[in-house]
C-alpha cells in the first residue's frame, strides 16, 4: 500500500498517486470566470494523484466569498474547459468541488438579483470579507420546498456541464466547513419542523437527495462528498447528540449509492476545532465501505503513510501545494517543503499563486 503507486478511483479514473490536492480557496476568478492564470495554477500541481478544485459556486445564490468561481455561465464552464486541458495534458486528474456557501456570505460578493438561502432564517456569526472590508453575515432566507428543489437541480445542471462539456473529470460536494449542504445537517444552522430538519433522517434528506441527483445525471464514479464531523468553523455545533448516528446514516445511504468517496476534513489542526469524542473516521470507512480521503497537517511521507495504515485510502493534502506544486516530488525524494505566504492566499493576482515554482 504504497503513497507513490497508482489507485483506482471508482471504475474509470485511474490516479498515479495516493495523494490528494485538498480545495483551498484562492479567490483568482475575476468576476467568478476562471481563467488562465487559474489554468495554469492547477497545471502546476497536475503532479497530485488527484486535485479537488476550490470552492465552485453552482448558482450566483451560492457565492459567498470575492473573487471564487462558479460553473452555471457559459463563460465559466469555457474556463473550466481551459483548466481541465491544462491538467490534463500533465497527465492529472480533477473534480470540481461545488459549493453552495448559503448563509455564509455577503451581499457585497453576490449579484444584484440574488437571494441568501439557508435551510433556516438564522444568522451566522463572524464576519465575510469583501473588496472593501469585512461585513457581517447575511440574514440568510428559510429555503421553501421550491427553492430546495430549484438548488438541488443548480448543482445537476453545473455538475452535468463540468462533466459533459469542460472535460472535468468529476465532481465533489461540499457538505462540509459550514456551507449550505452542512447547515442542513447541523442542528445549530437547522431549526426547520417539516421533511428538511428535526430528526438524522430529516436533516440529512437535503444532502441525499442532492447526492441523488447527482449520481444520476453524470454517474456514481464521478461523484464524492466531503464531510467535517465536530467541526465548528463558520458557526457550526461541533457537537451533538446525535452526531455519530448522523454519519453513520449518511454513510450507509451513500453506499448504496456506489459514491467514488467519501472526504473527512479534520479540522483540530488548521481550524483549531475540539477533539473528535468518537472514532468518526473509521465508522465513516465501516459504513461506507468504499474509498475515503482524509489528512490533516501532512507534511511528511511518515505522516502520509500513518492515514494509509490505519485503514483509510487516499491522502489530502492543503497548505502545502500552495507553496510546493512539485509537493508529491519533494516528499518522494525528501526534499525539504516551502513555507506558503498567508499574506497572498486571497489576493488576485500571480503573486503567491503561480511563482512558488
Amino acid at each position: 500500500m504504497s503513497l507513490f503507486e497508482s489507485f483506482k478511483l471508482g471504475s474509470t479514473t485511474e490516479l498515479k498517486n495516493r495523494f490528494v490536492m485538498a480545495p483551498l480557496t484562492r479567490c483568482r476568478a475575476i468576476n467568478n470566470i476562471p481563467n488562465e492564470l487559474m489554468a495554469e495554477y492547477y497545471q502546476q500541481r497536475a503532479g497530485a494523484g488527484l486535485i479537488i478544485s476550490e470552492g465552485t459556486s453552482p448558482s450566483p445564490n451560492g457565492l459567498g466569498y470575492p473573487r471564487i468561481p462558479g460553473a452555471y455561465s457559459d463563460a465559466q464552464i469555457e474556463g473550466w474547459k481551459k483548466i481541465a486541458d491544462a491538467v490534463h495534458a500533465k497527465d492529472g486528474k480533477i473534480f470540481v468541488q461545488l459549493m453552495h456557501c448559503g448563509r455564509i456570505t455577503s451581499k457585497l460578493n453576490m449579484p444584484e438579483d440574488s437571494q441568501t438561502l439557508a435551510p433556516s432564517s438564522i444568522i451566522a456569526a463572524g464576519e465575510m470579507f469583501t473588496e472593501t472590508g469585512m461585513f457581517p453575515h447575511e440574514m440568510p432566507k428559510a429555503m421553501n420546498l421550491e427553492e430546495i428543489e430549484s438548488t438541488q437541480n443548480e448543482f445537476v445542471n453545473s455538475a452535468k456541464r463540468l462533466v459533459n462539456e469542460a472535460g472535468i473529470d468529476g465532481i465533489e460536494l461540499h457538505s462540509a466547513n459550514g456551507y449550505l449542504l452542512n447547515q442542513f445537517l447541523n442542528p445549530k444552522s437547522n431549526q426547520r419542523d417539516d421533511q428538511y430538519g428535526g430528526s438524522v433522517e430529516n436533516r440529512t434528506r437535503f444532502v441525499l437527495e442532492t447526492a441523488q441527483k447527482v449520481v444520476e445525471a453524470i454517474g456514481a464514479d464521478k461523484v464524492g462528498i466531503r464531510f467535517s464531523p465536530y467541526g465548528e468553523f463558520n458557526d457550526m455545533l461541533p457537537d451533538y447528540e446525535d452526531l455519530e448516528q448522523t454519519f453513520i446514516y449518511l454513510s450507509k445511504k451513500l453506499a448504496k449509492m456506489n459514491l467514488a468517496y467519501i472526504h473527512i476534513v479534520d479540522q483540530r489542526i488548521a481550524f483549531g476545532a475540539p477533539a473528535f469524542t468518537t472514532d468518526i473516521k473509521n465508522s465513516i470507512k465501516i459504513n461506507f465501505k468504499g474509498t475515503v480521503i482524509t489528512g490533516g497537517d501532512v507534511d511528511s511521507e511518515e505522516k502520509a503513510q500513518a492515514i494509509l495504515s490505519s485503514g483509510l485510502d487516499l491522502v489530502y493534502v492543503g497548505r502545502s501545494f500552495i507553496s510546493n506544486p512539485n509537493f508529491v516530488e519533494k516528499i518522494q525524494n525528501k526534499e525539504n517543503l516551502m513555507a506558503p505566504d498567508m499574506e497572498t492566499f486571497y489576493t488576485s493576482g500571480d503573486k503567491g499563486y503561480t511563482d512558488y515554482v
